[in-house]
């Protein structure tokens, strides 16, 4: 079995790659060559703590099998100093079932979740989109920035926090990566009326801005709430704004986004224009004019861990990177 530790995923995994794999693990998903069941999750309530297990094969040209052990720590940044999401990912040989790899999975589950705004913005938002406004300043919002600088030609980005305690910081390390103005914002009103594009990677539990905000065009790409109780965007947005979802089953059972405003009976399912693998594979249209508003949501599905680990692995072999070490 093959170890590889968050710096050798790092030194192997760009953004374009994991956006390719993503992609191609929603085409997949889409022809009906998955099987991934209803990720388990196990709250540890008196830690505010969640244990998610997240299996899925994906089969095709992927053919990659997994499973992701990953922990969502909501106080661990400021009580212990940890991140919050932390987890590893076993990775199978489809064809015999024996382990080939076990890997970090933090970083690559920021590069996994900004690869699907990636390509959800590359079928969806404007091709002259150029300004962003992140809802954020965690993992997750650096690999959504970073997403949206691969697909589309991104001049400046403006951050939006609870606290602002974190946005210098992390607006100077994204200049020196992506190479463009990256701002802090401390008026969300202006942040989103400027916003081609928006991304929320928050643990927010209310709406974090007026959807009457968004701009004529602007595309959204909501990926932070994963539960029932937490939402990042208001009623209006979902209402007006042409709703795409990563699955339809996991929205109906974790996006608090869509599952709110369906319970107070101003939504319905009937209103998501479709999957994402659905688009991936023109089997329905994306956007459909230059002024519509279009919103993803996606709470995370386990293929998204698969091939992006079959990514990983593949390149480390080709490398030589990383650990050996047996089992037996």
């Amino acid at each position: 079995m093959l170890i590889l530790t968050r710096s050798d995923v790092e030194s192997l995994l760009t953004m374009a790659d994991a956006i390719e794999a993503v992609e191609r693990g929603f085409r997949e998903l889409a022809q009906g060559n998955v099987a991934m069941p209803q990720r388990a999750a196990t709250p540890v309530t008196p830690h505010n703590g969640l244990h998610l297990s997240m299996p899925a094969y994906v089969g095709g040209e992927v053919d990659a099998l997994s499973v992701k052990i990953v922990t969502v720590y909501g106080d661990n940044p400021t009580r212990y100093g940890l991140p919050t999401i932390q987890g590893a990912l076993l990775l199978h040989d489809a064809a015999t079932g024996a382990l080939l790899a076990m890997m970090d999975a933090e970083y690559l589950t920021a590069m996994r979740t900004g690869a699907v705004s990636g390509v959800a913005t590359k079928y969806l938002a404007r091709e002259d989109a150029s300004i962003v406004t992140l809802f954020g300043a965690g993992a997750q919002a650096g690999a959504q920035l970073a997403a949206m600088c691969t697909v589309r030609p991104i001049e400046q980005a403006f951050v939006i926090t609870r606290t602002g305690s974190k946005d210098m910081d992390f607006c100077l390390r994204m200049e020196n990566e992506l190479g463009i103005p990256v701002l802090p914002c401390r008026d969300t009103r202006v942040g989103v009326e400027s916003a081609d594009i928006v991304c929320t990677a928050t643990n927010s539990h209310t709406p974090l801005f007026n959807g009457n905000w968004l701009q004529d065009g602007a595309h959204v790409n909501a990926v932070g709430a994963y539960t029932t109780e937490m939402r990042e965007l208001d009623t209006h947005t979902i209402q007006t704004a042409r709703v795409f979802v990563d699955s339809r089953q996991a929205a109906q059972a974790e996006a608090g986004d869509i599952v709110i405003p369906i319970a107070r009976g101003e939504f319905s399912y009937d209103q998501v224009a479709g999957e994402l693998g659905q688009l991936v594979n023109g089997e329905i249209p994306g956007r459909a004019s230059n002024s519509e508003i279009t919103v993803f949501k996606s709470v995370g599905l386990a293929i998204q861990d698969a091939a992006t680990a079959a990514r990983v692995y593949a390149k480390a072999v080709a490398s030589g990177l990383g650990r050996e070490i047996e089992l037996i």
